[in-house]
């Protein structure tokens, strides 16, 4: 899968992820097929992904892209990102750093979006740089969006 068409997906995934379910039907319609890609099912399984995390580690790291100025969302989004899967990685070495990079990219944007529902289209913006610049190519390496949400997430 060519790289340009999986930044497209995580641009609608993240999309689907942050934005409230009840317009999941108008801006995410999936098609039903289980192999085809269907931004409703991955969205979906990101989030139980992003429901496993530690509150307490995290509080500080979202206090710090709140805090940033706008220029600086971004950047304080990809360290506090870098931060978490680095506790994570320590506390649980035996899996993937780009699943848990992605998994801490999904649990820090959608407690920011919780917390700070404000700041969700600049941190939708974050994400997507992030996930784009940091796992476009372990997304490829698995096949893709829809084989990353059977096959990774579990």
């Amino acid at each position: 899968m060519a790289a340009a068409e999986i930044q497209s997906q995580t641009y609608i995934v993240i999309h689907c992820l942050l934005q409230n379910e009840q317009d999941f039907d108008l801006e995410c319609d999936g098609t039903g097929d289980e192999n085809s890609f269907d931004p409703v099912k991955i969205a979906s399984k990101l989030r139980e992904l992003g429901d496993d995390y530690d509150e307490r580690v995290i509080q500080p790291l979202m206090k710090n892209v709140q805090k940033a100025a706008a220029d600086q969302v971004v950047t304080a989004f990809s360290d506090s990102v870098e931060s978490l899967c680095n506790t994570w990685i320590m506390e649980r070495a035996e899996v993937a750093s780009e699943k848990q990079l992605l998994k801490a990219a999904i649990t820090l944007g959608l407690l920011m979006k919780k917390y700070f529902p404000d700041k969700t289209n600049v941190v939708e913006f974050a994400m997507m740089g992030f996930v784009n610049n940091r796992l476009t190519s372990w997304i490829a390496e698995q096949g893709g969006w829809v084989s990353v949400s059977k096959n990774s997430m579990h």
